[in-house]
């Protein structure tokens, strides 16, 4: 068997992404290709991340009509779509990474959200609605993590851009655009598995709903619910996610109704028609708030006590799943295996016949 080094492995996995990503842009190529001085194709970045095990494979895969079973996500992957405008014309193209593992690899922002990419790229965070105890927390700490990556990559003078961007989104005249701090990309926010949501009870219901919608209309975001079971809820859904991705109308629809699915597209909403935290047994100025957001969290996790997400760091080895079998790599790495054991034998018998008097 040949020799693989250790090195190789991560030049094959950055190989395979590279021939997908080259794959994509030679398929756009042909699409465009023979039309004769047609428009360029257009290339959108799509980077999702969320509650870990929240749907999001299913999300994706509806929204790019993909008729396969949905996966879980190992760390971080890439896949693309493609959309033709009509006949002999050629073919936008979506870059598509979608992060694993809840919060537990958010270090891994850092792939997706590249200096290149930041131009074009918007981001979707999925929301597991039928697990509030951990939704504010995983919320927080994503969100965190992109926008350090952001700034990062970004100079200062490219973010000031970004932000009055985001800010001509919004109507002129919109009473909330100098106390909103709108997110540095074009932000979804997608509550997953509204079907067990609607399971909660109605107060429950409307703190979540009034929390979302805050949190989205602070960060200039669109917000929609949905479910996988739900043909409906998923078209909507895809009519914002196509809209990030292949720069399509994402529709009028709003609904801020606690009762029904929340639709509320970025701009819709305002702080008058959110109101006020959902507190009621508690006198608001005890929390000893920063600033609104901070009151809002306070609020919440009153309600909604948040559940520690430092669990969901991985304890499974990846390398020994079923679903990512590579006999000859598994045959190479138990090899390896077992000549690291003898290593770390023959090391001990070494340390054990020292003579240490010496």
């Amino acid at each position: 068997m040949p020799h693989i080094s250790s090195a190789s492995l991560w030049e094959l996995a950055a190989a395979d992404v590279h021939q997908r990503k080259t794959e994509a842009e030679e398929e756009a190529e042909e699409g465009g290709g023979g039309g004769g001085g047609g428009d360029p194709v257009a290339e959108r970045s799509v980077f999702l991340m969320g509650s870990k095990a929240g749907g999001k494979t299913s999300i994706l895969l509806k929204c790019l009509d993909r008729d396969e079973a949905s996966k879980p996500t190992l760390a971080l992957e890439y896949t693309f779509g493609r959309r033709a405008r009509g006949h002999s014309t050629p073919k936008d193209i979506a870059h598509l990474w979608e992060l694993g593992g809840g919060t537990s690899l958010s270090d891994l922002v850092q792939i997706p959200i590249t200096p290149a990419s930041v131009r074009s790229l918007s981001v979707v965070l999925v929301l597991d609605l039928s697990k509030p105890n951990t939704l504010w927390a995983t919320m927080e700490k994503l969100l965190q993590a992109a926008r350090t990556q952001v700034e990062k990559v970004s100079s200062r003078k490219q973010q000031a851009a970004k932000q009055q961007a985001t800010l001509r989104l919004l109507p002129k005249d919109y009473p909330d655009r100098e106390m909103i701090s709108p997110f540095p990309l074009p932000l979804l926010i997608i509550g997953s598995k509204y079907d067990i949501f609607q399971e909660l009870e109605s107060e429950k219901r409307k703190a979540v709903c009034k929390s979302l919608r805050f949190i989205a209309h602070h960060h200039a975001a669109s917000l929609v619910f949905t479910s996988s079971k739900s043909v409906s809820l998923m078209s909507k859904t895809k009519s914002f996610f196509s809209h990030l991705a292949f720069g399509l109308d994402r529709g009028k629809a709003v609904s801020l109704d606690p009762a029904k699915p929340l639709v509320v597209p970025a701009g819709s909403d305002s702080f008058g028609q959110i109101g006020s935290p959902p507190m009621t047994e508690v006198d608001v100025t005890t929390l000893h708030a920063k600033n609104p957001m901070d009151l809002w969290k306070k609020v919440y996790e009153r309600i909604f006590p948040q559940e520690s997400t430092s669990e969901q760091k991985e304890v499974s080895d990846p390398a020994r799943d079923p679903q990512y079998a590579e006999p000859q790599l598994d045959a190479m790495r138990a090899q390896k295996d077992q000549e690291l054991e003898q290593l770390r034998r023959n090391a001990a018998k070494s340390w054990k016949g020292l003579d240490l008097d010496t």
